[in-house]
């Protein structure tokens, strides 16, 4: 058997931060959830000091899956309950882009996730969409990201939705603002402006319920 290595203070602070997040979620973080709880420059840091911890024999890591990292030797907790959300296309943090309708996402085309049902707040209609675009970086969702939708045509000032421009037939990520017989869509990135319009032309598709990162 693999004699584990000594660990540098910042692999031992990564190695416990990996610990206590998995006793606390039951699942592995993601890599940017490392550089935030262990307070890391960047991301390329975090990598290399999993790269150590793994050929040290500390962990295991899947290649290309986010949130691919098994601890060696440590007692995991509970099995959690799992969903299956059904990943249905993309969604533009940006420019409006296509999503499927309601009635399209039960079909067996889709790709489908299993996740904690934690994650979907015990709902049982969740669905996911690629995120595509920067407009919600300010927002911790970036391109590539994953937000969890619950269907529905409501929304509260400053919910983040799934917004369809009617009469173009597209749908956008934005927080949802009514002010008259206008609507606000606002990106979360202080850069880019609002999309104004009048309220006749948009409807809501759905809620964010959830955001899964990429790294």
């Amino acid at each position: 058997m693999k004699t584990k290595g000594k660990l540098s203070p910042r692999q031992d602070r990564i190695f416990e931060y990996i610990r206590e997040f998995m006793d606390d979620h039951q699942f592995p973080p993601t890599v940017r959830d490392i550089q935030a709880g262990c307070e890391i420059s960047s991301t390329s840091v975090v990598d290399y000091n999993l790269h150590i911890l793994q050929r040290e024999g500390y962990l295991r890591r899947l290649p290309e899956v986010s949130r691919g990292i098994e601890l060696v030797g440590v007692q995991r907790g509970p099995k959690v309950d799992m969903v299956s959300v059904p990943l249905v296309g993309s969604i533009a943090a940006g420019e409006p882009l296509h999503i499927p309708a309601a009635g399209d996402r039960l079909s067996d085309e889709f790709e489908t996730l299993d996740l904690p049902a934690f994650l979907t707040g015990g709902r049982s209609n969740v669905y996911g969409l690629r995120v595509k675009g920067d407009s919600m970086i300010d927002a911790f969702i970036t391109d590539g990201d994953l937000v969890l939708m619950e269907p529905t045509s409501t929304a509260e000032a400053g919910d983040m939705v799934a917004a369809e421009i009617v009469d173009m037939g597209e749908v956008t990520l934005k927080r949802f603002f009514l002010e008259g017989d206008m609507v606000r869509l606002q990106p979360e990135n202080a850069s880019m402006e609002p999309i104004i319009v009048p309220a006749d032309r948009v409807a809501v598709r759905g809620r964010v319920v959830g955001v899964i990162r990429t790294l």
